[in-house]
């Protein structure tokens, strides 16, 4: 049998096939690298996009995992400076309240959560679970949240059935917390039973003139001219700061329920 390579044109028909023949491998190699990497793209994605851990309660629907602030997706709770009245008429701070409730049911459990989207304070939108249930399920259930309705349907249901039952807020007379946060005197009030017009005041006044709770006396600015503005006892306008003006000021329990609510601490 004769080795002589065939040559047509002045080409080599064996080395023009190894050439093809190794090009065709490279781009197989390059079609497997490709995959690959689209692959650890896609596992990177998902672990990015939830969470475990056990969380730090910052409010009802506020919390901090893992160092990333967390929104709850689909519901809206009371403020921790916001007041309500209960069946006999009395103040209470729902807010705070609506806080230690979600705090003892959390308590020691690690939560998972789907993010779904990030909101305008930058904190991440996420739905959470722990123990198998729905976080945000469960404080509407139990009548400490409302359904954000603007945003999801998800948990209406669940708000027909807190309010049917009377539970949490639902026992008492409060303001939805979206309407609480920028009210007026014509503010409508959601009531469990009839309540005065001075009661009704109460509601939608300014949230107090002293700080809720011992340890929530940070002062909140809103309507300063750069932007919401917090204030620690001690601070230089701390004193000063004005807390009667209704919508325009907060009371914060902390340095991070301050600016979870889209404020920056004051430099003097």
């Amino acid at each position: 049998m004769s080795n002589k390579v065939t040559k047509i044109d002045g080409r080599c028909r064996s080395c023009s096939y190894d050439l093809y023949y190794t090009r065709i491998s490279m781009e197989v190699d390059v079609v497997r690298w490709l995959i690959a990497v689209l692959f650890l793209v896609l596992a990177c994605s998902a672990r990015a996009s939830e969470s475990r851990g056990i969380p730090q309660i910052v409010d009802a629907d506020t919390v901090v995992l893992n160092g990333q602030k967390i929104r709850l997706q689909g519901i809206d709770a009371p403020e921790t400076d916001q007041t309500c009245l209960d069946a006999s008429g009395k103040p209470f701070r729902c807010g705070l309240h609506a806080r230690d409730a979600l705090a003892k049911r959390s308590e020691g459990t690690v939560w998972a959560c789907q993010f779904s989207g990030v909101d305008r304070y930058g904190r991440m939108l996420a739905t959470c679970s722990t123990d198998g249930e729905d976080v945000g399920k469960w404080l509407v259930e139990e009548g400490w949240a409302l359904a954000f309705r603007r945003y999801s349907t998800l948990y209406v249901a669940d708000e027909d059935v807190a309010r049917e039952a009377q539970r949490g807020l639902w026992s008492s007379s409060f303001i939805a917390p979206w309407d609480w946060r920028s009210r007026s005197r014509n503010t409508i009030v959601l009531r469990a039973t009839s309540i005065s017009a001075a009661a009704s005041r109460l509601l939608t006044g300014a949230s107090a003139e002293v700080a809720p709770a011992p340890g929530c006396a940070i002062k909140g600015n809103l309507r300063s001219k750069s932007a919401c503005i917090y204030h620690l006892p001690g601070g230089r306008f701390y004193d000063g700061l004005d807390m009667t003006d209704r919508a325009a000021r907060r009371w914060f329990c902390s340095e991070v329920e301050a600016q979870t609510a889209g404020c920056r601490r004051s430099k003097l």
